[in-house]
Formats: C-alpha cells, structure tokens, sequence
C-alpha cells in the first residue's frame, strides 16, 4: 500500500493503549501508534516532520517521539510548570508553550529559551501560528485574544519587552480554541469561546469581521481551505456549519439552520473538542469527550465512520502525512538539543552557544534579528564562537 497523503493524529486523555495515533484518513485503519503517557488537549503537535511532540496531561513536560521510532520516548522536554497548550512554526524553528498565565518561546535548533511573554491575566487555553510562521496567536481564560508578531518578540535588545500586535477584547467568556487560516499576514482568523460566540479576526488589523451567536459554549472552531465555512464544535455535542458567503452584510449574527449553507452536524452526545478539515474540503473530522472520533461527509452532512477510544479525546487533527513517516530507516536530520529552562542558560550553568551565522540572503537589523524583506523570520544556523 502507498503511503496516505492526508493522516489522522489523534489522543485521548486516557492513555491505555498509546499516547497517540496514526489513522489512515479514508479508512480509519489504525496506522501507528506511538506509547508513554497521555497528551493535555491543544498540546499535540508535529516538529518539522520529523518528531511528535505531546505535552504530558497534569506534567511539566513534554514528551517527544522521533516520527518512525513509535515504541519507546525519545525525550522528555523539562519546562517551568504545566504546559496547558503547545504548538510548533510551521516552519519547524520554534517551540511555543503555555505554561499557567505566560507563553514560553523556544528556539528549535539551540534548545534557547528566546523569550516569556506575560501578558495574559490568567492560564492560557490555546496557542496557533500562522502558516507562514510570522504571527502567532494565544488564547486564555481571561477570555482575550492576543496576535504576536515573532519578529518582534525574537528581538534580542535586553531593553525591548516584547508587547502583542492586537488584542483582541471582544469576548466575555474564556477562550476555548483559536483557527488561523492562509495567506500568512492576510490571515484571518476564528475564535471560539465559552460566551457562545464565534468571531473572525482580520489579522493584520486585528478588526473583527463577524461574530456569531450560538445557543450553547463553542468548544473548537477550524476553517475549511477555501474559507467559505466555519465549523464550530458545541459544548451539546453539535457541529455548527456557519456559511461565510452569506448576502447578509452584517458582522452580529445569531446561528440558524437555512439552505445557505448554515447546517448542523449531530451524532455525538457530548462536547466536541477538536474539529479540522482535510485539504479537499470534504471531509470534517470531529472529536469529542464522548469518547469517539468521527468522520463526516460535509455535503451531506452524515458520518462516515465513527472510532472509539478509551477517553475523551484531547486531540484530533487531519495533517498531511510526513515524508519520513512511514519510512522506518529514516531518521532526523538533526537531533534535539536540550530545552533551556531559563532565559539566560549561562547564568544558570546550563550551557549556551553564542554568535551565528546566517545562509540566506537577508538583512540584520540593529536588534540583531535576521529577516527577509519581507519581514519574515529567516533560517540561521548556531555556531560557537571563539
């Protein structure tokens, strides 16, 4: 059998047979299973497609598998308390965690702890990049929502305190899930939070463009690609579908079943956690703390297939398949370093390197951060200086 394009990674909170697991998105065939511990919800995710990482429930650490090593842990990444939500730059140079109120920022390829942004008055929920890596977004119980520009929080001026591009106020309740979509800058952007409300954020403004009422707590939210829908997964246990082509120009709108596009998803029988669409826009995968994962058919709205785990489900998201995945010779092109931490690892005895090198063509600012003309975050390698 050839490899799958599109994967399944999923994890409940129970941990019986495996931390987490690799389903063929079609067939549901349980693909790999990677063992030790159990992973905290929003904190599952793949490090330049070449580990896993999965933040472990209730622990202050993160446990790491290698992709085609599934058995055993490779690593155990030690942070400052527990870590609530985790997320990795798509483009695999930095680490992201939320840890009580403050969000910690890792550099990937020194184990550097680069920076702890402590703007959050209460513990964090949910972190998300956006796809070109050039803005992140958190999310916490203070029911705020704040954009970070990576290029500003990565400065290395001890005199410059990082602060969030936007804030995003509008929400009464906590911040329960947070989708960025493409177009990096461009991007919008969906929150859901526990006032019953979805909204959909501009990124590069920070405006609202629309918010939507439901009668229940809004527990997950994903776009589809195209970004002509929203999915919302209910605290009921429903899936709202919200048409995002509407001829209502309004930006306050309360949810209701039409034949615009504006449908409801029912088949589980309690809180759905975790919603994503595969990169057709045909299929929507749910998850849900009634134990089950299901796939579902967005044309007719019915599910197709519906897998049972041995808890709720923490985590369940359609990605594609790594290159290495499957691949069982294969290993990293670089492994690991150890995670820092502390902000400055000298004075704590934990070792650093210092001095770098940059091998695109860029430009260095005063801060001493390497960025295209773009603005964009480039890529430069570690080396010891003498």
């Amino acid at each position: 059998m050839s490899a799958p394009m599109e994967i399944v990674l999923s994890a409940d909170s129970a941990g019986q047979l495996w931390n987490c697991a690799v389903l063929e998105l079609h067939s549901g065939t349980n693909l790999l299973a990677y063992r030790g511990g159990n992973t905290s919800s929003r904190s599952l995710t793949v490090l330049n497609g070449e580990y896993i990482l999965g933040a472990q429930l209730g622990k202050n650490f993160i446990n790491v598998w290698e992709i085609q090593r599934k058995d055993q842990l490779q690593q155990k990444i030690v942070c400052p308390g527990i870590v609530t939500c985790l997320t990795a730059s798509p483009n695999g140079l930095y680490l992201v965690a939320g840890i009580a109120d403050a969000i910690y920022l890792w550099e990937v390829s020194s184990g550097n702890l680069l920076a702890i942004l402590s703007r959050h008055y209460q513990d964090l929920t949910c972190l998300r990049f956006s796809d070109d890596s050039s803005h992140f977004i958190s999310g916490g119980k203070d029911n705020l929502a704040l954009v970070w520009s990576l290029a500003s929080v990565v400065q290395l001026d001890p005199s410059h305190t990082p602060e969030p591009r936007h804030v995003l106020s509008r929400h009464s309740l906590p911040i329960t899930d947070i989708h960025c979509g493409l177009m990096g800058p461009q991007a919008r952007v969906a929150t859901a939070s526990l006032d019953q409300t979805v909204k959909l954020w501009e990124l590069s403004s920070g405006e609202m463009l629309l918010s939507v009422l439901f009668d229940v707590g809004i527990m997950s939210v994903t776009l589809d690609p195209c970004e002509y829908y929203l999915f919302c997964g209910g605290s009921d246990g429903g899936i709202f579908q919200v048409s995002l082509c509407s001829q209502s120009l309004s930006r306050d709108k309360t949810f209701q079943s039409d034949n615009e596009g504006n449908q409801v998803f029912k088949g589980h029988r309690n809180l759905v956690t975790c919603v994503s669409v595969s990169m057709d826009g045909t299929l929507l995968l749910s998850g849900s703390h009634d134990e089950t994962i299901r796939l579902w058919d967005i044309q007719s709205k019915q599910s197709v297939r519906s897998i049972n785990h041995k808890g709720p489900v923490t985590n369940a998201l359609i990605i594609p398949a790594p290159a290495n995945m499957f691949l069982p010779d294969s290993r990293p092109g670089i492994p690991l370093p150890r995670f820092s931490r502390h902000l400055n690892p000298s004075e704590q005895g934990e070792g650093v390197e210092t001095g770098g090198v940059c091998l695109f063509p860029c430009y260095l600012l005063s801060s001493g951060v390497c960025t295209w003309i773009c603005g964009c975050v480039c890529v430069c390698i570690r080396v010891p200086t003498h």
